[in-house]
């Protein structure tokens, strides 16, 4: 009886899904055949002289009562069994596909209620907003995208490492990689999909090709067709059935300049990552670079704003530091909320606690904008020693100060990897939180997962 308390079972019954009606009329029909079939039945047994067989054939030495029962629980079972059974062939032939990674007989098949409850919901779902960049925003995207198809996911184009900044060296592109991330995290195509745009070219490829992602030379190629870079992620996520969209936060060549702790001034967003030095501050170089109006727009027509999870120097905070994406992000009205890292980053957030990345985030953007922060509480198993990381807790002191926020306190940590987020379940923190507060409701019922303010 496992199935009945499985979450896709239960997606049958949710409001709006408009299949139990089908279902009523369809034992509705049932229940007519058989009273006709009774009717018949009845007529024959007291006109006609029937073979002894059929007393037990009718099993007429049971008493009525357990007798109808009997008849009404296997004729139940069978019409179930029945409509499972249809169902599961006919998605099997229509959504079946190749599972990665399994042989080349096998397949995977999507779920009928999950096929269904995306078909009814996705457009319905209120338009969310995503700022960050790098696995974390991917992992954000991936939860996301099984509520609703109305994300937007705002990307850093400040890199300068690795592929993307060999391709911006040499074809003066921005970098493409946070795209690319976002791509294969909201593609239809997944996990194939993922594996293809994030294939690195190994040693023995060439000298031109060694280190480079797929993904980022199919986005370089799609941009030369199209004539620009907006068009080549349009299309590229047209083509490959993207489900939201992926927007640049700007388009002009801006790097990534820092300030450490003691004062040194790092300039470019690799060489930050790779000085493993406390970092107290970012900027942008220009300092005011024009922002790309789309992404401004998708801001201001947002429902909900989820920043983070990802790099906090170097990933996040590069958005924001676009005046315009800053200021639309402030006077917005959506819901916002920051989802904390899980992990701290070695040289950017050595022993940051929740509070030390909101801070982070207030000082770069002035204010207290979030109307709620949500933090893992699984945080009892220490991180590998070579990771030079640690979970990030929660601070119960704030030095004796009320924070600004309440923190909606949750388990969101993949227990595969405790470095990343859970993306199944921090969507689902997500989205209970924007049910159950008083921007939908009228009401703020989050207790059970509310934190008192610190």
């Amino acid at each position: 009886m496992k199935w009945l308390w499985d979450p896709d079972t239960r997606k049958w019954f949710v409001p709006g899904m408009g299949i139990k009606r089908w279902f009523f009329l369809l034992f509705l029909g049932m229940a007519l055949l058989g009273l006709g079939v009774s009717f018949l039945a009845r007529e024959a047994y007291l006109n006609w002289v029937l073979p002894d067989t059929f007393y037990y054939l009718t099993l007429q030495f049971v008493p009525q009562v357990l007798r109808g029962a009997l008849f009404i629980a296997l004729a139940v079972s069978f019409v179930i069994i029945g409509v499972w059974k249809f169902n599961s062939a006919l998605i099997s032939a229509v959504r079946s596909r190749n599972h990665n990674g399994t042989s080349a007989g096998s397949t995977e098949t999507e779920s009928l209620v999950n096929l269904v409850y995306r078909h009814r919901f996705s457009g319905r779902g209120p338009g969310i907003v995503t700022i960050g960049g790098g696995t974390g925003m991917s992992m954000l995207l991936r939860g996301l995208k099984e509520y609703t198809d109305n994300l937007t996911a705002i990307v850093t184009v400040a890199d300068d490492g690795g592929s993307s900044g060999r391709l911006r060296k040499d074809l003066g592109m921005i970098p493409l990689g946070d795209v690319r991330n976002c791509i294969a995290a909201l593609a239809d195509a997944e996990p194939l999909m993922t594996k293809l745009f994030q294939y690195r070219f190994p040693d023995g490829s060439g000298q031109d090709l060694v280190g480079h992602s797929f993904g980022n030379l199919f986005l370089v190629a799609m941009s030369g067709v199209t004539g620009s870079v907006e068009g080549a992620i349009h299309e590229t996520s047209r083509v490959l059935a993207v489900r939201g969209r992926i927007l640049p936060a700007t388009l002009e060549d801006i790097h990534l300049v820092g300030q450490t702790q003691d004062g040194s001034t790092i300039h470019g967003e690799s060489a930050i990552t790779a000085a493993a030095t406390t970092i107290k501050s970012v900027g942008l170089d220009p300092n005011h670079p024009e922002a790309y109006p789309d992404a401004v727009n998708a801001i201001r027509n947002a429902e909900l704003i989820v920043m983070g999870p990802g790099s906090l120097y170097t990933s996040i905070l590069p958005n924001i530091l676009v005046p315009d994406i800053r200021i639309s992000f402030l006077e917005s009205n959506a819901m916002k909320i920051y989802v904390s890292n899980v992990a701290t980053q070695h040289g950017e957030t050595d022993h940051y606690t929740v509070q030390d990345h909101v801070k982070a985030v207030e000082n770069h953007i002035g204010g207290s904008p979030f109307d709620f922060v949500i933090a893992n509480t699984n945080i009892d198993k220490q991180l590998p020693r070579q990771w030079k990381s640690e979970p990030v807790r929660i601070d119960s002191g704030v030095n004796g100060k009320k924070s600004s926020y309440p923190i909606i306190a949750v388990d969101v940590i993949d227990v595969k990897n405790r470095y990343r987020h859970d993306p199944r379940k921090l969507a689902d923190a997500i989205f209970n939180l924007y049910h159950e507060s008083g921007k939908t409701t009228g009401q703020v019922d989050v207790s059970s997962q509310l934190l008192e303010n610190m």
